[in-house]
């Protein structure tokens, strides 16, 4: 296994990696699976950016098109009304914020970083969904969230099928990562994409072999807040799955996740804290 970056360069901004980091989730949708996620007013944006801050949050992940599974597509032109004031608007409050942009499509992560400030762009294709998504990472050497997804969000979970799920997604990340690298990009995260075409079988056997996606030495995120593997499993809403998050968050610690991506940022922030004295003291031993 290959020693992991201790630091990604996000515009300058060196975000340290030898403790997990927290990226907290703002939705600018109006139908978000999550509905205390959807910001869809300035007032509550800037409320819920300002309180993702005090809690910890080293990140703010600033989406406008809801990847849930059944999602209709929306314009281009939509995606950037709700997405690139968004990101003027936090950055005009909180102008030290690390922000990225969720979204696959090039044209709207070109403007979000060039010409509103974003500094990470968070692609759920992986470079799948825009053939130019990948040669736009090469040209403005941002940090690249590469994330796995099997299909499409309007059809990703009608029949996802794998020969074996850890095993092929590492290979669908191994070619893309090789890509990258070649063209000279360093700053990669890599993201399983818990329940982006995934059963919730495969999705928990992906958290429990998690620290098999370090085998390419960078670093690792975990998305798993409150998503269906949560309250399916549990027979809840994902209203009510915070402490089965937490639960998972933990897990997702133990296995070698470097990144949380999640809706309640204080308990991820707590959550790193325990694990992170509890490796403390098994070091110590």
């Amino acid at each position: 296994m290959f020693a992991k970056p201790r630091y990604i360069n996000a515009g300058g901004k060196l975000i340290d990696l030898q403790v997990p980091k927290v990226v907290g989730i703002l939705n600018v949708t109006p139908d978000s699976f999550y509905k205390d996620s959807r910001y869809i007013d300035e007032d509550s944006l800037i409320t819920a950016a300002g309180r993702m801050i005090e809690e910890g949050a080293d990140i703010l992940d600033v989406g406008g098109y809801s990847s849930r599974p059944g999602a209709k597509n929306i314009p281009v032109w939509e995606e950037k009304k709700r997405v690139l004031p968004a990101i003027k608007l936090i950055l005009s409050q909180y102008p030290a914020t690390i922000i990225s942009v969720d979204t696959f499509r090039s044209e709207i992560a070109r403007e979000a970083v060039c010409d509103y400030g974003a500094h990470i762009i968070n692609d759920i294709s992986g470079g799948e969904a825009d053939s130019k998504m990948l040669q736009l990472i090469e040209q403005l050497r941002v940090p690249y969230i590469l994330m796995h997804m099997q299909g499409m969000p309007g059809t990703m979970q009608l029949n996802p099928r794998y020969e074996e799920v850890v095993s092929d997604i590492i290979l669908w990340f191994g070619k893309r990562i090789a890509k990258l690298q070649s063209s000279g990009v360093s700053d990669i995260i890599v993201d399983p994409g818990f329940g982006f075409g995934k059963t919730i079988t495969q999705n928990f056997e992906i958290l429990n072999r998690l620290q098999e996606f370090s085998i390419a030495g960078l670093p690792v995120m975990a998305g798993i807040s409150r998503k269906s593997m949560i309250w399916k499993t549990l027979d809840i809403k994902p209203e009510e799955a915070l402490n089965g998050t937490t639960v998972l968050n933990t897990i997702a610690l133990m296995n070698g996740a470097d990144i949380l991506r999640v809706h309640d940022v204080r308990e991820a922030v707590e959550a790193i804290k325990l694990v992170e004295n509890l490796k403390q003291e098994i070091f110590k031993e």
